[in-house]
């Protein structure tokens, strides 16, 4: 497939312009023009370059890329590294950040409610980023806690009373702590995300709103794995999803 035809499908699908990110989503390192074998992954970090030129990849589909909004622009130290690998490579870097959280079927939000088992009430906030809806059945904090650990494969922070019943609950994967006052106000009992930040502590305290910070990494491999079995179905493409453990 030729590059373009597929940043054409990925743009169509994940409509990148609806949103104001943080980066640049789509192409961000132009490779070679056809493309045949396409690693995914959550972050284009060096360790999964080099996954990609072992398999003689054509394209790295990342969540996290590169060129972040108050970074340091210059092309030095880790950055160049990373640069000079896909370069001298041909290596295409194709990513999408926000639109990969809020997508309504490939999503990260999406994603980890169906891989948890919740059911789905709605979404709010910018860009419909936070999530909410209400476990199959009222559990307890433990039990909700530890379905997330089992089907994460991660022990998440665990932030309120462990015997309170969970009915409503409210998510956003990744590092989005700064969303859980809004969380709070939708009148939820625990907000999940990916990590935490000090204040959590003392909101989840004294609003009695439980807080799960369940690993960024963790909440946020839905979204690529789902991509590439949505693109799979593309004869001309060979996708594979690669997980490089990351304990964050």
């Amino acid at each position: 497939m030729h590059r373009s035809e597929l940043i054409g499908i990925l743009d169509d699908t994940l409509e990148p312009h609806r949103y104001k990110d943080y980066a640049p989503n789509g192409l961000q390192v132009e490779g070679k023009a056809e493309i045949k074998r396409v690693l995914f992954g959550v972050t284009a970090s060096e360790a999964l370059i080099d996954v990609a030129i072992a398999k003689q990849a054509d394209a790295i589909i990342a969540h996290h890329g590169y060129f972040w909004k108050n970074e340091d622009s210059r092309i030095l130290g880790i950055k160049r590294r990373r640069l000079a690998k896909l370069l001298a490579h041909d290596i295409n870097l194709i990513a999408y950040h926000l639109p990969l959280d809020a997508h309504p079927q490939l999503g990260n939000n999406v994603q980890l409610a169906e891989e948890c088992g919740w059911v789905i009430g709605g979404c709010t906030g910018e860009n419909n980023l936070l999530w909410h809806g209400h476990p199959p059945v009222t559990v307890s904090l433990a039990d909700f806690a530890n379905t997330i650990e089992q089907r994460l494969q991660r022990a998440p922070l665990v932030l309120g009373k462990t015997d309170r019943a969970i009915h409503r609950i409210a998510w956003c994967t990744g590092g989005a702590d700064s969303f859980f006052p809004q969380a709070i106000e939708l009148g939820v009992d625990v907000f999940i995300t990916g990590e935490a930040s000090e204040p959590c502590a003392h909101l989840a305290a004294e609003s009695d709103v439980a807080f799960i910070a369940a690993g960024h990494h963790a909440t946020e491999r839905g979204g690529v794995r789902a991509m590439a079995a949505w693109l799979d179905r593309y004869e001309e493409l060979d996708c594979e999803f690669v997980d490089l453990w990351n304990p964050i």
